[in-house]
């Protein structure tokens, strides 16, 4: 059990990170390679991203080099991810270089006396060694992050709004209440479900929540508790379009009137019954719609309890945006059809 001890102070200083954090991602996304658990959720992503590493060459290099170091265990080094990769890979990569190098030897001494380190991991606190490493990284992320970015982003994007509302419908204890099922918030305390026995006090320094496509079920923090405090939790599941952009025949059954209006409105996220009220319309009507919209690659739909809330996927922001005409048409000139036969038959991802 893992306990994260809030004070007064730190409730204010609660930070929920809006965009994908890279460095988090590489380390999620080797883990789900060194397990079949929860592999089903990533069948797709799995298949071309081992596709794309033996492609590249890099197949051998990720055995050897990336998951001893960032293993699916108790312990990684916690220099791996540092705070500065919220502002992207470049940075994130550039403080692993960066890393003083006795902190460096003093976490891979850490990770082998916990999990056992290949004998070429006492080489990185050097500046030459780390440099390639760091290289590594940047080609795994290019090769089975970067091409599945929108679809990150569409999680994502997803989850800040479920997570917003929750934050404007019932304050933080509506927000750390239901994280994850592995959560459970009992002020002032958090509680997760974790590999080991564990308190953390954050004596005024809040907290940084890092929702991650790759983290499954888990939460995962850092070790150092020097170090700004984060939890890593997984994004709220729920159905992804069934591709990355849309075919020619979904935009010209998505771009008439009442879609468009119902794509507009969901700019800030929108319940169905919300969006029923906003359009005028019967909430079986907006159940079509947003069928459409989905299927399209538009938006995403997630269920929370008795609810269902709608958002954009990256594409959709892009519909909305001034000059975007999908097929060289014009939105308004395209009337209302019927929703795709399959709306309702797209498996669960």
């Amino acid at each position: 059990m893992l306990r994260i001890h809030f004070g007064p102070e730190d409730f204010a200083r609660i930070r929920l990170t809006r965009a994908p954090d890279p460095l988090w991602e590489i380390v999620g996304s080797l883990h789900r390679f060194q397990t079949t658990r929860g592999r089903w959720a990533y069948a797709d992503w799995y298949r071309s991203a081992r596709e794309a590493l033996v492609g590249r060459g890099l197949d051998a290099a990720v055995r050897r080099l990336l998951i001893p170091v960032l293993p699916r265990a108790r312990y990684f080094p916690d220099f791996l991810t540092p705070l500065e990769s919220s502002d992207g890979l470049e940075r994130g990569l550039e403080a692993i270089r960066d890393a003083p190098p006795a902190r460096v030897a003093r976490e891979v001494q850490r990770l082998d006396e916990v999990n056992g380190a290949p004998g070429w991991a006492g080489r990185l606190p050097e500046r030459h060694t780390r440099d390639e490493f760091v290289k590594l990284l940047g080609a795994y992320h290019e090769a089975v992050i970067a091409p599945h970015h929108d679809r990150i982003c569409a999680r994502l994007a997803g989850e800040h709004a479920l997570r917003a509302r929750q934050t404007l419908d019932a304050g933080i204890d509506g927000l750390l209440d239901d994280l994850t099922p592995a959560v459970r918030w009992e002020p002032p305390v958090l509680r997760i479900d974790y590999v080991e026995d564990r308190d953390i006090h954050l004596r005024g320094r809040g907290l940084r929540l890092i929702p991650s496509y790759f983290c499954w079920q888990m939460p995962v923090t850092l070790v150092d508790d020097s170090l700004q405090p984060v939890l890593v939790y997984p994004v709220h599941r729920s159905r992804l379009p069934a591709s990355e952009a849309p075919s020619d025949a979904s935009l010209v059954a998505l771009l008439g009137r009442t879609r468009a209006a119902a794509l507009r409105a969901l700019a800030l996220g929108a319940t169905t019954s919300e969006l029923a009220r906003s359009l005028g319309v019967s909430p079986a009507t907006v159940t079509h719609h947003t069928s459409v919209l989905r299927d399209a690659g538009l938006t995403t739909s997630r269920r929370h309890r008795n609810t269902v809330l709608h958002t954009l996927t990256p594409l959709g922001a892009a519909v909305l945006r001034p000059g975007f005409q999908p097929g060289g048409r014009r939105a308004s000139a395209v009337p209302d059809g019927p929703a795709p036969s399959r709306s309702s038959q797209q498996p669960h991802r």
